[in-house]
């Protein structure tokens, strides 16, 4: 090991590897390493022979007969190097790792890979960070609590910014799903949080920053107002699901290394399959990426076991998560909406709804929907047109069916 060097020449070996490894990856010259090092062009070629045949140990002295841990042929560092170097340039260190396993079949350390583009010149060694002295113990059981953070960032390598919404498990880092959109707002996380819903189930409390579409904040840096409800606290109160907000970045921590994990693996991937469009990223993403990212950082939950509830028979996914509004139907059955009239057709129900209110449910793909009580009245276009089709749902799948207009 290590320890049975001393440790001058430990120093002089590590320097010697970093000057060499330098001039493996391209960024020097072999002359100028030599110069560096004080040594004349054929002891620099008798030292490089030694490293290809000896790997790390060749770097000792040859007086001492103690071999060397950490042996790696001179073939297999200016590959890895080069592959870095040609291919890889933009990965960190531990997902280039990974790619040098599954694609390349070279099983090597971290630790190594590390040290050898750091020493290369070709990574920046990144200060060390303290630890974490209050870290808030995970969630025992998955379902319990999920993150829900966006991340802008440039994703597609085009210069421009895009959000990439990410929802995981606090219990075991399962990433449920994410997408590229344009801007978080609330149509967006409405839909990841449906469709994590409609997958799992209903869990028991979401952990999100305090952006407006979350919360209400009257005054930055207050706590959220608890009297007035947007339209995300009120769909996840219709599924009994707590929402918890953050008061610092520190608190959501695991949001914010999770983003970061994201940055430095997702456009690589991007990059290496040729996707610069939105549409195509978000199919790979919930194709491909996604089990890919879990196999790498799933975890196993303290408890076996889940908190997920199935959705109750009762619950209308479609007009839960969709915006509410309240209206008063105008004299003429119409009812103003966004500067749309929503014509209202006769009904059974009254001679006439003038003066009535009524709600109007806005969904996610933009139709409308006018209902009195738990009876709809119309179902419209974006543009406020009525439809013959309207939406009915039976054990939380839609359903069209012909109403007569």
């Amino acid at each position: 090991m290590l320890e049975n060097y001393p440790p001058k020449a430990v120093e002089r070996a590590m320097k010697i590897q970093e000057i060499m490894l330098r001039a493996m990856s391209g960024k020097i010259l072999w002359m100028q390493a030599a110069e560096i090092l004080g040594l004349s062009a054929r002891q620099m070629r008798r030292m490089k022979n030694r490293y290809e045949h000896y790997g790390y140990d060749g770097l000792f002295d040859r007086r001492r007969r103690t071999p060397s841990p950490r042996r790696v042929p001179l073939e297999l560092a200016e590959k890895i190097l080069h592959l870095y170097r040609e291919q890889y340039y933009d990965f960190n260190a531990r997902h280039f790792c990974e790619k040098l396993k599954t694609d390349h079949n070279i099983k090597i350390s971290y630790n190594w890979v590390r040290l050898a583009l750091q020493g290369a010149g070709l990574m920046q060694a990144k200060p060390r960070k303290s630890a974490h002295r209050l870290r808030r113990p995970r969630k025992p059981v998955v379902g319990m609590m999920l993150h829900m953070d966006g991340s802008p960032h440039d994703w597609l390598g085009t210069g421009d910014q895009l959000d990439l919404i990410v929802i995981s498990d606090d219990a075991n880092n399962e990433v449920y799903d994410m997408a590229l959109v344009d801007e978080e707002d609330s149509a967006s996380c409405m839909a990841l949080i449906k469709n994590v819903v409609e997958k799992k189930g209903v869990f028991c409390s979401l952990y999100t920053d305090r952006a407006s579409h979350f919360y209400l904040t009257r005054k930055a840096g207050s706590e959220v107002a608890k009297d007035h409800a947007t339209q995300l606290a009120r769909a996840l109160k219709e599924l009994n699901i707590q929402p918890i907000p953050a008061y610092s970045p520190q608190a959501r921590g695991r949001s914010e290394r999770l983003n970061g994990t994201l940055q430095g693996r997702l456009p690589q991937e991007l990059r290496l399959r040729g996707i610069k469009t939105k549409e195509a990223a978000n199919k790979f993403i919930r194709t491909t990426y996604i089990k890919m990212h879990n196999r790498s950082f799933k975890r196993k939950p303290e408890l076996d076991g889940s908190a997920f509830l199935p959705v109750p028979p009762s619950a209308d996914l479609d007009t839960i998560f969709c915006f509410k509004h309240e209206r008063t139907v105008n004299k003429d059955n119409t009812v103003s909406f966004h500067h749309r009239l929503l014509q209202i057709s006769p009904s059974q129900l009254r001679f006439s709804f003038a003066k009535c209110k009524v709600s109007v449910h806005q969904h996610l793909d933009k139709s409308i929907t006018v209902s009195f009580g738990p009876h709809v009245l119309g179902y419209y276009s974006p543009d406020g047109l009525p439809l013959t089709l309207r939406k009915s749902f039976t054990k939380n799948k839609r359903k069209p069916t012909l109403i007569t207009v």
